[in-house]
């Protein structure tokens, strides 16, 4: 018996869905069984954990040890977004200097949480994928230009009502207060997994 043929398109639009897809549920099953409080720390953590090991995968693949500079690093999120994640992202891209502006127009995790219809206190919440929003994009950085510290300002967010997320990013900046989530920064106990 012969297995059916899938192009490699609909295959890595399939695997994309499905990582949304095992992302969600693993929120709302801890969501579940410990609360909102620690669902969302715990997101945050594991996004951006798992952020790094997307772009050291990605430096793998390009051959590369780490972006060339801001732009380059850009470029890299780019080609990730469009050619592996394959999936729910919408952002255009400004690199002007040091400093990156990111206006996300479609998001998947935003539209998976409120989907999800999570109420804490009564009020329904869309915003945990936010919350993972600024470790993540820390993440990604730190390891693309892991010699130029950046700082990550969410200006909007989508799960806080704005109509569109606005990121910018500030290469060559010291770490502060708005540089990192307080999330990335817990100690997990234990080692993240190589990306071997």
């Amino acid at each position: 018996m012969e297995p059916y043929a899938i192009s490699s398109e609909k295959r890595a639009r399939m695997c994309a869905l499905l990582a949304m897809a095992w992302d969600g549920q693993w929120f709302l099953k801890v969501y579940d069984e410990y609360g909102w409080d620690a669902a969302a720390r715990l997101n945050a953590r594991v996004r951006a954990a798992f952020g790094r090991i997307e772009m050291r995968r990605m430096l793998r693949a390009l051959g590369k040890q780490t972006a060339v500079d801001l732009e380059d690093a850009v470029q890299i999120i780019l080609t990730y977004f469009q050619d592996v994640l394959a999936a729910g992202f919408d952002a255009e891209f400004t690199v002007e200097g040091d400093q990156v502006e990111i206006t996300v127009t479609r998001c998947a995790a935003h539209l998976g949480s409120k989907q999800a219809h999570i109420k804490t206190e009564g009020q329904e919440r869309h915003d945990q994928a936010c919350i993972a929003c600024r470790g993540l994009w820390h993440a990604y950085f730190e390891v693309l230009l892991p010699n130029s510290p950046v700082e990550v300002e969410l200006k909007e967010q989508m799960g806080h009502g704005a109509p569109r997320c606005r990121i910018a990013i500030r290469a060559g900046r010291s770490h502060d207060s708005k540089g990192q989530s307080k999330e990335a920064d817990l100690p997990s106990g234990r080692g993240e997994p190589a990306a071997g």
